[in-house]
């Protein structure tokens, strides 16, 4: 993993320097985008109202017994908004997306398309990572704030059916909770998480050789180690940011 770790450090030096040499074209980023963030939004609203809806049903009754109920909103905002949203919809969109990512790339080193790309001297690692990086990187902060509000509003419905808690004195409850700071973190989070998805996976894709057994390893590598790189960066991020 540290190899690896390294590569990608590689890549994205190789990514920045073509990005800031202005050879990326807009219309690809736009082509990106719309692959991983736009067709992945449905499945992350669902996953996001889902959670939100689990944790309500979950603390609801608890907290009504306590007379805490005032408090259901601020929790379930807070849940959402600093680790939930920003985390499930990092792991669907590389369930989706990232997978995607890394098994185009390894179907196109298999098949001789990066030697290909190298013989018109285009640099492969700039020309096939940095579109679907930044793409992840600005895009996937944009999903993770939609998700985050229709979870708080998904919380207030099921709250609002389960205990008959006032929308109102949830909403209270949730805008006393709420801090800027903590969306401004969510958001720092889904763009690292987004950058580390499409990184990892698309490196992953790129050292893949061999043949289309190959390209299903590599694509089941890419899962596994895009989830364990963005659970050791939301840790060290929740270190600095709430404990440091």
């Amino acid at each position: 993993m540290i190899k690896f770790l390294g590569l990608c450090v590689q890549n994205l030096i190789e990514c920045l320097k073509y990005l800031f040499g202005g050879n990326l074209k807009f219309k690809t980023l736009i082509s990106q985008a719309a692959a991983i963030s736009y067709d992945s939004l449905p499945i992350s609203l669902v996953i996001a109202f889902i959670s939100a809806a689990v944790i309500a049903i979950q603390v609801s009754k608890e907290f009504l017994m306590t007379g805490a109920e005032a408090y259901i909103g601020g929790t379930i905002a807070i849940v959402m908004i600093r680790e939930i949203a920003p985390g499930f919809v990092a792991l669907a969109i590389g369930a989706r997306a990232g997978t995607a990512i890394s098994a185009e790339i390894a179907n196109m080193q298999v098949t001789s398309q990066v030697d290909a790309i190298k013989t018109l001297k285009v640099n492969p690692v700039g020309y096939y990572f940095t579109p679907r990086l930044i793409a992840a990187a600005i895009t996937v902060p944009m999903v993770v704030l939609i998700a985050e509000y229709i979870g708080i509003l998904g919380g207030m419905f099921v709250a609002n059916a389960t205990i008959d808690l006032n929308p109102a004195r949830y909403m209270t409850s949730v805008w006393a909770w709420l801090a800027t700071k903590d969306i401004y973190i969510s958001l720092l989070k889904a763009c690292i998480f987004g950058a580390l998805i499409a990184l990892v996976c698309a490196s992953k894709g790129y050292e893949t050789r061999g043949g289309a057994k190959e390209v299903g390893t590599s694509t089941t590598q890419a899962a596994i180690l895009s989830t364990i790189y963005m659970l050791v960066a939301d840790f060290l991020i929740n270190l600095v940011f709430y404990i440091a």
